[in-house]
């Protein structure tokens, strides 16, 4: 194995053909990744003006990054939490590397059981950085090749890359020089100290929720997001002491549920007459972008802004179904239904790069791009110029975009992949294969091969179907739909009652 890895590391340093000078000016590289966090879930507007939730929530810290750097208003994730990390750890599209629904335990699906349709049988295990793990998808990852080219990697959080018992329930099997909190599971029992952050016992680990590493602060006042934010900035110290650029993936298990008050947010909140889980969920979210606040207060401190890139994003969007307080399905408005759903609510997420002294401060970009396209930018942003890797790349580089957003670039359609039952229902929620092509949107429905089509730029909320309207339109994009998963081998349910897969989207008679 030592040797193996010495090879890669010898092939993959050669290739990249980075010289001493060039890595000395290598940047360091904040991914920070929200679990959870619907478009409309911040004071920074990604909308053409201000809504309701904009002016609910206080968040200076993304305030300050949009200001710093440059907001994205269509950029996407998938609808659930491990399909997004599996394809930003691997560059790949869903369909493609099959972990389409959330994981946890080893060879155990999650799908909710349905009246019509059974699920094909997923990647249940993740993705892994070995090939010998049934039913996963092996991957070259992120954090291995960023740490063969010279980085330190930390991750801080939330992983949930690979389900318990296999080697990507640790991150530091997936590239990573340090793991802070990561382990298989992608919730917890509890954000705070006092109740050892879900753990039964002060000092043990309960399995799956509790959450590992943190023993430390057992017993403690301390709120997990401020905890995660001071690990984090002990571990870049260790870079700074190693003298290496670092790769900070930090990724919180904020504003996941449960909903557990920071309090030193949270009365502001009942003040201004949200009701109790209104008010808990937001005092969440502002203890998160204090997290950021407090990354980017680190960076001046040290002198390391001008030389780090920050970039925000979500995994989904924001949770609006019956978990959630108040009227279901409406906390993502102006967008339609929330985590889960193909529509809007569930995959257009906030984002923001920050890259000084290469982003224009204070712009804006309405670009689509999507999760996968994180792992070529990355390694474009960080000099690794020739990489090679076992698994296909889907994702396109943006850093082009970056540097000049007024670009015209090549038509490009993006492509959600989701053959399974989350379990929550509401709006767009189920089986589904979806494809936005230009200002258009389809979806197919897998259980009764029903389409929705929508011109999102005229119908940001998906509120008027025109399948029937402009079959021509539904035709183009079905073929381009049913191509694309072909091409990829993805999977599809099948009938209960026959055993016999359901139609691809191009096969149904219009």
């Amino acid at each position: 194995m030592k040797i193996r890895s010495f090879l890669l590391f010898f092939i993959l340093t050669s290739c990249t053909g980075i010289t001493n000078d060039e890595k000395e000016k290598q940047p360091n590289i904040i991914l920070f990744l929200v679990d959870d966090m619907g478009w409309q879930d911040t004071s920074v507007p990604f909308w053409k003006e201000q809504t309701p939730f904009n002016q609910r929530y206080y968040t200076p810290g993304m305030e300050q990054l949009a200001a710093d750097g440059m907001m994205f208003t269509q950029a996407y994730a998938t609808p659930v939490c491990s399909p997004t990390r599996v394809s930003l750890m691997s560059g790949m599209n869903a369909a493609r590397h099959r972990v389409t629904n959330w994981t946890l335990r080893r060879n155990a699906s999650v799908d909710a059981p349905h009246d019509i349709l059974s699920y094909p049988e997923w990647n249940v295990n993740g993705v892994q950085p070995v090939d010998s793990i049934e039913r996963s998808v092996h991957a070259s990852l992120l954090p291995q090749i960023l740490k063969d080219n010279g980085y330190f990697t930390i991750h801080a959080g939330k992983a949930h890359f690979g389900a318990m018992n296999t080697p990507a329930a640790n991150p530091e099997n997936c590239g990573f020089d340090v793991n802070i909190a990561g382990h298989a599971a992608g919730g917890l029992g509890n954000y705070l100290g006092t109740e050892n952050f879900g753990n039964k016992e002060k000092g043990g680990h309960t399995l799956p929720w509790g959450v590992p590493g943190m023993e430390k602060y057992h017993g403690d006042s301390i709120f997990l997001t401020e905890a995660l934010t001071i690990e984090a900035t002990k571990a870049m110290d260790k870079a700074l002491g190693a003298n290496k650029p670092f790769y900070l993936y930090m990724s919180h298990y904020a504003v996941h549920i449960p909903l557990n008050a920071d309090l030193r947010f949270y009365q502001k909140y009942i003040d201004k007459g949200l009701p109790e889980s209104e008010a808990k969920y937001a005092s969440m979210l502002e203890g998160m972008d204090k997290s950021l606040g407090d990354l980017m207060n680190y960076l001046d401190e040290k002198e390391l802004t001008d030389n780090t890139i920050i970039i925000f994003m979500s995994d989904n969007g924001g949770l609006s179904a019956s978990h959630r307080a108040g009227e279901p399905n409406t906390h993502n408005q102006p967008l339609n239904s929330g985590k889960g759903s193909v529509y809007e609510g569930g995959i257009r997420v906030p984002m923001i790069v920050k890259w000084p002294e290469t982003v224009k401060p204070g712009s804006k970009s309405d670009k689509m791009l999507i999760i996968e396209d994180f792992f070529p930018t990355i390694l474009e942003i960080a000099g690794v110029k020739e990489y090679e890797t076992v698994q296909t790349i889907d994702g396109k580089s943006f850093v082009s975009l970056l540097l000049n957003p007024e670009k015209e670039t090549k038509a490009r359609d993006l492509v959600w992949h989701f053959p399974n039952n989350w379990g929550p229902t509401g709006p767009g929620i189920g089986a589904t294969s979806t494809i936005r092509s230009g200002d258009w949107k389809l979806i197919y429905y897998y259980h009764n091969q029903h389409f929705e089509l929508f011109n999102i730029p005229e119908d940001i909320g998906e509120q008027n179907n025109l399948a029937e309207r402009n079959p021509e339109k539904v035709n183009e994009l079905t073929l381009k739909l049913g191509e694309y998963l072909r091409n990829v081998a993805a999977q599809r349910p099948s009938f209960i009652e026959t055993g016999q897969p359901v139609p691809w989207p191009d096969e149904i008679e219009l």
